[in-house]
């Protein structure tokens, strides 16, 4: 249950929730990896993670394109952790977006991590995990490619998690809307405003933050007995 000296690899560790892990998991003594879509992204994010005994390093591709993610696997030994911030966010139903775009979201968030997971599945140590991300807290009326993305990847995980016992564990972290680099076409006077109607229909009356949101990922990573889970870290908003 302890990080210290595990290898991590974080596709999607530049921002956001990603880097927040990063953050927790250098300072329980993990080493790390991230992979982000931009050289620019990944030197920046090396930059402001780096230990003083170099325990981070980056690499800049798009992992959703097959073959160059096969291409970087092929070049890694295996990780301990293989974590997984693929996908994104979609507002409007059915009949408000095209077929196209509602494709797109489902393709952005389950196949390419189904494509990530069979090859990630091939790159872990005895006893590792693999780690996505769903998402809770919309409706298929207001989020309809998301919710059909988010509904998948929790029945990947629950086939993974039987397929890949005993050696492997497979879990995903479920957060709802959280402040995140994911919104930085929003103004900071938008992001609160958003945040505070949003707040509105969480028992819990407030946003999450992103570090919240992380150390479920850190506690999943650390915990060797669950496998096959979703978690949700909202607030009680699906409540």
């Amino acid at each position: 249950m302890n990080l210290a000296q595990k290898q991590l690899l974080i596709v999607g560790g530049t921002s956001g929730f990603g880097f927040s892990v990063a953050q927790q998991a250098l300072a329980a003594g993990a080493t790390v990896q991230i992979i982000g879509h931009s050289q620019a992204h990944v030197d920046q994010a090396v930059q402001a993670l780096q230990t003083s005994d170099h325990r981070v390093c980056g690499t800049a591709l798009d992992a959703q394109n097959r073959s160059t993610l096969a291409a970087f696997f092929d070049q890694q030994a295996p990780f301990d952790h293989i974590l997984s911030f693929l996908g994104g966010a979609m507002g409007g139903g059915f009949l408000d977006n095209s077929v196209a775009a509602i494709r797109q979201a489902i393709e952005a968030k389950f196949f390419a991590n189904l494509q990530l997971s069979q090859l990630a599945a091939k790159k872990l140590r005895p006893q590792g995990s693999l780690i996505l991300t769903s998402g809770s807290g919309g409706h298929p009326y207001d989020a309809s490619g998301a919710i059909i993305g988010n509904q998948a990847i929790n029945t990947l995980v629950a086939g993974l998690a039987v397929e890949m016992a005993p050696d492997f564990r497979v879990n995903a972290v479920a957060p709802t809307w959280t402040p995140t680099g994911l919104w930085r076409q929003l103004t900071p006077e938008q992001v609160q405003k958003q945040a505070a109607v949003f707040a509105q229909g969480v028992p819990l009356k407030r946003v999450g933050t992103k570090a919240e949101v992380a150390a479920a990922y850190v506690y999943l990573m650390q915990n060797d007995f669950v496998t096959g889970q979703v978690l949700h870290v909202d607030g009680g908003v699906d409540l």
